[in-house]
């Protein structure tokens, strides 16, 4: 049975008095549709810092570091490696991305055309990606939702590599960042052009209304734990998902119980972008998540917004 929120945040019928805040329109379609479109709300410059230093930080990163991520076989692959990756800025490769006919993992080509994903502490730890992440457009936005605390607790750099980008399949956020009440809010930066062919965002209208059908949980130790899975996604008519084909610098603002998914890109143009989920500081954060901060390293809120004088 889905677990359906009780009270998500105070009444954000009207939007706040803040920087970037969503008009009362852009809040009715959000809460109606459960995702919202904004273009160009990542500016090109914005759009091109992310790029170059994406392609910092992968020339500096040491493949002999294997780490392979995937949605369709995800208790299997998840490692203590990713469990720990909430403290770090960590890399992922793709499945698609190793010949092991060897019986070693080699890869088939260069790093940067190998990995699925590099995360998932950029917004604290990076200079660029805590720059738009905790920018003042991201966070009048955020408050204008009703969120009294906006702190952001997981960031990743998608690269949805040409020809072995690997299908993500439909899910929630929420399945694997909860909190109570659930407060869960991503922002996914589309940093290049995506279109139906290199593996696209796909929403399904209204479905945040039915609640969160399933959990990802992790017993033990933070960090080192076993994953097990609470409750099932239904099958899910794939004909109902909407496309979203965006332009670099579109923002989709996704609530944590959409339902949402990527086909695999089979094409010979890369689809990167940037992902953020938000949750509010003033709810609780399930310590059975699989993502857990250090003692030394808590999850930080963004800075209130400056008062307007008058």
């Amino acid at each position: 049975m889905a677990e359906t929120e009780t009270s998500r945040w105070h009444d954000a019928s009207s939007p706040v008095d803040a920087p970037y805040a969503l008009t009362p329109e852009q809040l009715t379609q959000f809460h109606a549709d459960g995702f919202l479109v904004l273009e160009n709300f990542a500016s090109a410059p914005e759009v091109a810092a992310m790029l170059a230093r994406a392609d910092e930080l992968v020339e500096s990163f040491d493949p002999s570091t294997v780490s392979i991520f995937s949605t369709t076989n995800q208790k299997e692959k998840t490692d203590e490696y990713f469990l720990d990756s909430g403290n770090h800025v960590s890399f992922f490769f793709e499945e698609k991305a190793f010949d092991e006919s060897s019986g070693a993992k080699v890869l088939k080509q260069a790093k940067g055309l190998s990995l699925n994903k590099m995360g998932h502490a950029m917004h604290d730890l990076d200079p660029t990606f805590a720059a738009f992440s905790r920018s003042t457009k991201v966070n009048g936005m955020m408050r204008s939702m009703g969120m009294t605390d906006p702190t952001p607790v997981q960031s990743m750099y998608i690269f949805k590599q040409p020809s072995i980008g690997g299908e993500v399949v439909p899910h929630q956020d929420s399945t694997f960042l909860h909190s109570t009440p659930m407060t869960c809010t991503g922002i996914w930066v589309a940093l290049e052009n995506c279109t139906k062919d290199n593996g696209c965002l796909w929403a399904l209208p209204k479905s945040h209304l039915g609640g969160v059908h399933k959990r990802m949980l992790v017993v033990g130790e933070p960090g080192k734990g076993a994953i097990s899975f609470e409750g099932a996604y239904p099958d899910f008519d794939l004909t109902q998902f909407v496309p979203l084909e965006v332009k670099a610098g579109t923002m989709v603002l996704l609530h944590g119980e959409n339902v949402h998914y990527s086909a695999p890109n089979t094409s010979p143009a890369s689809r990167h972008a940037y992902s953020v989920h938000y949750v509010d500081g003033t709810a609780s954060w399930d310590h059975r998540n699989w993502l857990q901060r250090t003692h030394a390293f808590p999850f930080q809120p963004l800075a209130p917004l400056p008062t307007v004088a008058c």
